[in-house]
């Protein structure tokens, strides 16, 4: 997939990189979506792993901040496991359940720590998740390898602190 980009995968290809005929693959994958299903969950589960990992200090702003940074890091590493996970650049693939727990588990978990860091309405977080990926859609995008997004997160996390800020604020009065 690194080389010839997701929806690129073929099971001939595959096959050759681990000295296996194509057609002995389907010994453990019934399919080429299956094989894709296999990669989305060990790519959930690498990601969930790496934002569990994230030491916690207490400071719910400052921890957010650092699991934001980590997440990013993560999906900066490997454009085609990105691809793969989130962007939905096969047509007609859906992750099983199975695979796609993690990725819940990650939301969940991103959707508390937010909350706890003062981002209370769902909306906030609709708004983390669109910013961020945006930035890691143009960092891939437009410059890979490079920063010019990638240090626009800490100005972005700001931006969505000081409204939520704002909108508690106005609560208040």
């Amino acid at each position: 997939m690194r080389e010839h980009g997701v929806a690129g995968l073929s099971l001939r290809d595959v096959g050759q990189k681990v000295g296996m005929r194509a057609q002995s693959l389907y010994s453990y994958f019934d399919s080429k979506d299956a094989l894709y299903d296999a990669l989305f969950g060990e790519g959930c589960r690498r990601c969930l792993e790496r934002i569990q990992r994230v030491e916690r200090t207490g400071d719910a702003r400052a921890d957010f901040r650092t699991g934001s940074r980590a997440y990013v890091d993560f999906c900066l590493e490997d454009h085609a496991r990105y691809q793969l996970l989130f962007q939905r650049t096969i047509p007609g693939f859906e992750p099983s359940p199975e695979s796609y727990a993690p990725s819940v588990e990650g939301l969940e978990m991103t959707r508390q720590a937010l909350v706890d860091a003062g981002g209370t309405d769902p909306r906030d977080l609709d708004l983390y998740t669109g910013v961020v990926t945006g930035l890691v859609d143009q960092q891939i995008s437009n410059d890979p390898g490079g920063d010019r997004w990638y240090r626009l997160l800490d100005d972005a996390l700001d931006m969505l602190f000081a409204y939520v800020d704002a909108r508690e604020k106005g609560r208040a009065r």
